[in-house]
């Protein structure tokens, strides 16, 4: 038998079914299992703790997908839960929805892995050796047949740590000739399933989009670190009076602009900004500009809790000059996707940001992902994305 002994004192956490098993707890590996083969994971005494996929490149040496005895890791198993997962959304998301997440990792018993739909395409991506053990086993139970295509998109960085190699490529179908389009409330967006952040779009901003959207009529809004239009898009689409877009990007504003002309809106109503937003927030400050709404969205500053530090100076900073950009009376929407930042250190350092800009801010609102991204409740590492309505003065 292929099995993990951990050492003792270190089962705790797997007794409140957190699925991850570090390098560190581990005693002694029995079997010489290889990558993605499946194990039991024992106590030091020997009992059952639950099945799991071993990688021996990952700190993260196990990830448990079943903690019943009479539970194995099979093909039957990965279809119930691609099942439950896709009953799960249709409970939690309004009908019509285009553009969502149908599995979400941990958080649906398939650690590692992310299926995002746009419309009747399929995107795929295996983060961990759990996931690409049983990619199969999950796509087919996706019915592959009954979508235009399905993309794979495992090209993330974090599969280095895993000792997996990149890849990417059409697992079914084909894709479409023309660019893809989903539609998000009153809001076309194309999206880059080839080559797109992400899976091609920020699924996860979906609520907060249309919050901002809500929030937006008749006001000055600045978009820092815009990507392809998300936050900007819904704006103009909520009433915005006009919109500042930055982003360092050339790429990411070309499909920005694009995404406003499928909308037809008046080029005069958005300035794009090719630029560090660092810089940009300054500049704009020191021109004079002041804003009714920003929306600060970075990308992932802290990948790992090593970085946290590095992370914590550079939200500070970005959020201390979005203050400074904001008229009295006026809101920001700013946002971590750093798992490392956890939401009470995220609010404590926009709150030293608020001091140092002499400003008086209050929260109005705690953001977080779309439903579709929900987090189990014994795996808190999956609130990765927090943020903060403030209304300042």
């Amino acid at each position: 038998m292929k099995r993990v002994a951990l050492k003792p004192g270190r089962e705790k956490s797997l007794r409140r079914r957190h699925p991850w098993v570090f390098s560190g707890a581990v005693q002694r590996v029995d079997g010489a299992p290889q990558r993605g083969d499946s194990v039991v994971v024992v106590s030091s005494t020997g009992e059952f703790l639950g099945h799991g996929v071993y990688c021996p490149k990952s700190q993260i040496r196990v990830r448990v997908l079943s903690f019943d005895e009479a539970t194995p890791i099979d093909e039957a198993l990965i279809a119930a839960r691609v099942a439950d997962a896709l009953a799960f959304r249709t409970r939690v998301l309004a009908p019509g929805v285009q553009a969502c997440r149908l599995i979400h990792g941990e958080a649906d018993g398939l650690p590692g892995l992310v299926v995002d739909r746009y419309d009747d395409v399929l995107v795929v991506q295996c983060q961990s050796a759990a996931a690409e053990r049983w990619r199969d086993a999950a796509v087919a139970a996706l019915e592959p047949g009954a979508w235009r295509a399905v993309m794979e998109r495992s090209d993330v960085e974090v599969r280095a740590l895993e000792g997996l190699a990149p890849r990417r490529g059409l697992l079914h179908g084909a894709l479409p000739d023309a660019p893809l389009v989903v539609t998000e409330g009153a809001v076309r967006y194309r999206v880059d399933v080839v080559a797109g952040q992400k899976t091609g779009f920020f699924l996860d901003q979906r609520d907060n989009r249309a919050l901002v959207a809500a929030c937006a009529d008749g006001r000055d809004v600045l978009d820092a670190f815009c990507y392809s239009g998300g936050f900007t898009l819904a704006a103009l689409a909520g009433g915005a009076a006009h919109v500042t877009a930055i982003d360092s990007s050339a790429d990411a504003l070309a499909q920005a602009r694009a995404n406003a002309a499928e909308n037809g809106f008046d080029e005069a109503r958005v300035a794009w900004r090719e630029e560090d937003a660092f810089a940009g927030l300054r500049a704009l400050h020191a021109a004079g500009r002041r804003f009714d709404l920003v929306v600060v969205d970075p990308p992932k500053f802290a990948p790992t809790s090593r970085h946290v530090a590095r992370a914590a100076r550079a939200y500070k900073d970005v959020n201390l000059w979005a203050l400074k950009l904001l008229r009295p009376g006026g809101q920001l929407f700013t946002f971590s996707c750093s798992g490392a930042i956890d939401e009470a250190l995220f609010a404590s350092i926009v709150a030293g940001a608020a001091v140092d800009a002499a400003v008086t801010a209050r929260i109005v609102g705690r953001l977080t992902a779309a439903p579709d991204h929900p987090v189990a409740l014994p795996f808190p590492e999956g609130a990765y994305l927090c943020g903060l309505r403030l209304d300042v003065t």
